[in-house]
């Protein structure tokens, strides 16, 4: 590799150490960064000498892109000639809400059409919040001979054809991933396109797809493929079929079973159970849709390695995850729904000591009252019995400030605390004071903490304990909260460390926004809709910081008209050229 390069240094290395070049060969150099995987600290070796800088470019084999926009994809190849993954995200997170308009951007294709060109060896893409249709699915499983690995999280655009497209021209590949994708389902057809020669396959993952698909083909697939670690089907494969996908495949890890409701007879029920109790090696179950406390008993002799149990689509009441929790004593992370109740949440309290990542989701979450769901109870029998608990995203109806107060001391280690009180605007249901006391608690007892999410009855004062306190604090998502522009002023002069902010239905206007003139460079991107902020001030910050990207969604109207969205990130390579129509870029 580095004799196709010019030699660095010049013709005397007498002042090596004064122009802080290395005294490593370039192979020695590029074989050692080689190992070093972190990107963060990749990109601090990048930054020691000239020489550091391009071994650090020549080894590079995997890129992260946090933003499609923050750089093109020509500074990419020209910066890093030999990668092999990329990892890209597209729209901001609060697209997840309905809140970025459909067409906004972030296709894959020109991205496709430019790697084509120079990594020809690419071998693994990830995508998330992506456009990418179907046209550019073919593309990649054509273009790329030695292609690995695809992933695809909260993507649209395409439909079960560009899957065909993957399977049918990508004969060396080890993963596809379909997580959460809006994705059009015309058939299950796409799994038969896989050549019968593929044994390579490591991770299957079509949960999300609705679609019956030909199971024959499917266990033809598992059979072939001694490798699979990673399993997961959709609805449609019910516990037999389930049962003979397992006798295949006693080597997975990861698991996503489909409905779990199918009446069996005796001698099913037992080769169901026996099949699980062959499985081993299993550490992550999801799925178990439509479950019965029946059929869940065949999980109990494959629980007690579980370290992750992701139930965020599967109705239980706390008395059924109570006793599937019984017999899961090594569990790490845990996602549920809130018909669990309460009385789910103390028997996680009681039987998963090690806990470290809660999330419980609404099962409905346009629900107006409170018919069933979790409450500050819950939460606090959780910290009362997991104390290495540091990641939770919690929705709930109601909450105290003397209850998140004695969570946050029982569990002091949090680095992502996201409480999400799902009526707008919701005071302590106690006291009925706001819930600034809470999240000030929050921050000043968890200095740890990276990610947080607010919500409830909230005023300047909490911005003023994050501004504070929070100096660890790298994300930051705000809704229907705060009382004036002094709230945001805070916590961007306050919190050092923050990338990320993104704020909806909150009363922050030009001030607020002009008050990050100096902090914007620094962070991935601010998010702001519904919000007071005009378009002048909008044209205020685009003109006092040219090298950022000031994106406002609009209908139109006099400078002084409220701006609907405003989406503000770096880029080195400038206005991106696909804005739609209803996009502006000052």
């Amino acid at each position: 590799m580095s004799s196709k390069r010019k030699k660095k240094g010049g013709s005397g290395d007498s002042d090596e150490s004064t122009r802080g070049g290395s005294i490593f060969p370039d192979e020695v150099l590029e074989r050692v960064l080689g190992l070093v995987k972190s990107r963060k600290d990749r990109s601090s070796v990048s930054l020691v000498c000239k020489d550091w800088f391009n071994a650090e470019r020549w080894s590079r084999t995997h890129v992260f892109i946090g933003n499609c926009y923050s750089v093109s994809p020509e500074i990419v190849i020209r910066r890093f000639p030999n990668i092999r993954s990329v990892s890209l995200k597209g729209k901001p997170r609060f697209s997840d809400f309905n809140l970025v308009p459909p067409n906004w951007g972030a296709d894959i294709h020109s991205w496709l059409v430019v790697f084509a060109s120079k990594y020809p060896n690419l071998e693994e893409l990830r995508l998330k919040r992506m456009t990418v249709t179907d046209e550019s699915l073919e593309f990649l499983g054509r273009s790329f001979p030695n292609f690995k690995a695809l992933s695809m999280m909260s993507c649209d655009g395409f439909s079960t054809d560009g899957l065909a497209a993957i399977a049918t021209h990508c004969k060396n590949l080890t993963e596809l991933d379909i997580l959460e994708n809006d994705i059009n389902d015309k058939s299950g057809n796409w799994l038969s396109c896989f050549p019968d020669t593929l044994k390579s396959l490591q991770v299957l993952n079509f949960a999300s797809l609705n679609s019956d698909v030909s199971f024959e083909s499917l266990e033809k697939l598992v059979r072939r493929c001694k490798s699979l670690k990673v399993l997961k089907v959709n609805r449609n494969i019910n516990l037999e079929q389930l049962q003979r996908l397992l006798v295949n495949a006693p080597q997975l890890t990861e698991l996503g079973t489909g409905s779990f409701s199918q009446e069996l007879t005796l001698r099913q029920y037992y080769d169901l159970e026996d099949a699980f109790k062959s499985c081993n090696n299993l550490h992550t179950l999801s799925g178990l849709l439509e479950s019965t406390v029946l059929y869940l008993q065949v999980l109990f002799p494959a629980s007690a390695n579980l370290t992750f149990l992701n139930l965020s689509y599967a109705i239980l009441h706390g008395g059924e995850l109570a006793g599937l929790l019984s017999h899961c004593p090594a569990l790490r992370r845990l996602w549920v729904l809130d018909t669990v109740e309460d009385k789910g949440l103390k028997a996680v309290g009681l039987s998963c000591p090690l806990l470290e990542e809660l999330r419980v989701f609404p099962a409905d979450p346009y629900a107006d009252n409170l018919v069933h769901g979790v409450t500050e109870s819950g939460f606090l029998a959780v910290s009362y019995g997991c104390p290495k608990l540091h990641y939770v995203l919690y929705f709930c109806h109601q909450m105290t400030n003397e209850a998140v107060a004695t969570i946050v001391q029982n569990c002091p280690d949090f680095t992502h605390f996201r409480l999400c009180i799902m009526n707008p605007h919701q005071p302590d249901y106690l006291t009925k004071q706001p819930m600034d006391e809470a999240f000030g608690a929050v921050v000043k007892t968890c200095s740890k903490l990276r990610r947080l999410a607010i919500s409830g009855l909230l005023t300047d004062i909490t911005f003023e304990y994050i501004g504070k306190y929070a100096k660890n604090l790298e994300t930051l998502s705000v809704a229907f909260a705060g009382s004036s522009d002094w709230g945001m002023q805070c916590v961007m002069s306050g919190c050092p460390k923050l990338r990320k902010l993104e704020i909806r239905d909150s009363p922050f206007g030009n001030a607020a926004l002009l008050s990050g003139l100096e902090r914007y460079e620094s962070m991935r991107s601010l998010w702001m809709s519904a919000c007071k902020v005009t378009m002048n001030g909008c044209r205020i910050l685009a003109k006092q910081v040219p090298r950022l990207n000031v994106e406002v969604i609009k209908d139109g109207g006099s400078d002084e008209c409220e701006a609907e969205s405003v989406y503000v990130y770096r880029s080195v390579a400038g206005p991106r050229r696909d804005a739609p129509s209803f996009v502006l870029t000052l």
